[in-house]
């Protein structure tokens, strides 16, 4: 059977969902897209094992068949081809493709489709949607804060509570930990849901150009995102997540008041010159003023600046890995950010100065102990 459809459309489309594909992965099938031909849709899926991405394509066909073609090889021909309209043939028997252009004519070797492995999609469970900046927003201040480590399972993901009144979302990786409510989203489940860090950073690439709201459901085991004309499932973290309230400070003994430009502009420049294993950078703060100090004993290098601040308490000194602290002031838009501090040994609070009424962000940052 065969089938037309446009060049540029088809180049978009695999580029948007082929970021999930890696090179030698455990199952070789998934070097593979999935081509499902069902009538008149096109369903293109690439998947991991834990995560499926899924596009669907308007085409003229009466045609049903599946085939899995070489993802490389097809991504990087239809991005060199000129925007014009394709013939793509299948041959159900060889899992040939053969792909026909205004000037030229590529065959590709595929494989059956029935070694592929899919993730249902969901039919029932907890639905919702959300408008896109506001999910871009989410992303934007959590998933920075998950683990890398695959000893830390349950830390490799963003921890999604929702209740009646509220979302809360939170992610950490053991250094640091950020928890962000919003309360108007909403909806009752029975428990939270660990969504895995890679799913969610597909999705952020997704929402990029987009100003629609995004729908997701989700039930004990898997969760899918709707965007367009793009499906994400994904399986979600099994594990129980750590007791992150009880690290949560609930007094201070002093309080930092600090533009947040100013700080992160001198953390920077500090950082080229502290050492490049612990990226640690020390903070002198005594009456309303702010010292900033970093040294690489190694190669005698050192900086130290001075940034005016309003500061309550008493004279402390305080040392963090500056890339860390970096990462954090990154996900907060405020001109101003307030620390609380617990001495020079005990976790230390983050807050923007000013937040929205509907949203509560919360950062937290263990120090390095010199």
């Amino acid at each position: 059977m065969e089938f037309t459809v446009s060049s540029a459309l088809l180049s978009q489309q695999l580029t948007a969902i082929g970021g999930i594909i890696t090179r030698n992965p455990v199952v070789p099938i998934l070097e593979n897209f999935l081509f499902h031909v069902d009538q008149n849709h096109l369903v293109v899926t690439a998947s991991d094992l834990q995560t499926s991405i899924s596009a669907t394509l308007a085409i003229q066909s009466d045609a049903q068949v599946s085939v899995a073609i070489p993802a490389r090889m097809l991504l990087d021909t239809v991005k060199n081809l000129p925007e014009q309209p394709i013939r793509l043939e299948i041959n159900p028997d060889s899992y040939t493709v053969s792909i026909k252009s205004d000037s030229g004519q590529y065959k590709l070797a595929g494989e059956s489709a029935s070694d592929f492995p899919r993730l249902a999609t969901l039919d029932d469970g907890i639905a919702l949607e959300v408008e896109v900046e506001v999910l871009k927003n989410i992303l934007q201040k959590t998933i920075f804060a998950t683990s890398n480590d695959e000893l830390k399972p349950a830390m490799s993901g963003v921890y999604i509570e929702l209740t009646n009144a509220m979302a809360t979302f939170v992610a950490t990786d053991g250094h640091r930990l950020v928890r962000y409510i919003r309360e108007d989203l909403a909806a009752s489940t029975q428990s939270p849901i660990i969504v895995p860090k890679k799913a969610l950073m597909l999705l952020n690439g997704l929402l990029s150009g987009k100003d629609k709201k995004v729908g997701f459901i989700f039930d004990r085991h898997k969760i899918q995102f709707s965007i367009d004309n793009i499906s994400v499932v994904s399986r979600l973290v099994d594990e129980r997540y750590p007791d992150y309230e009880n690290v949560i400070p609930k007094e201070h003994s002093s309080k930092l008041t600090i533009s947040r430009p100013a700080l992160v502009s001198a953390l920077k420049r500090a950082a080229i010159y502290a050492n490049k294993a612990t990226h640690q950078v020390k903070l002198h703060l005594m009456d309303n003023q702010l010292t900033i100090s970093a040294e690489d004993l190694d190669f005698s290098n050192e900086a130290q600046e001075q940034l005016i601040c309003t500061y309550e308490g008493l004279p402390l000194e305080i040392g963090f890995n500056a890339k860390l602290l970096l990462d954090m002031l990154a996900s907060i838009t405020t001109e101003e950010v307030e620390f609380f501090f617990w001495g020079a040994n005990k976790a230390v609070l983050i807050f923007p100065r000013i937040q929205n009424k509907q949203e509560h962000f919360l950062l937290l940052i263990m120090p390095i102990i010199f």
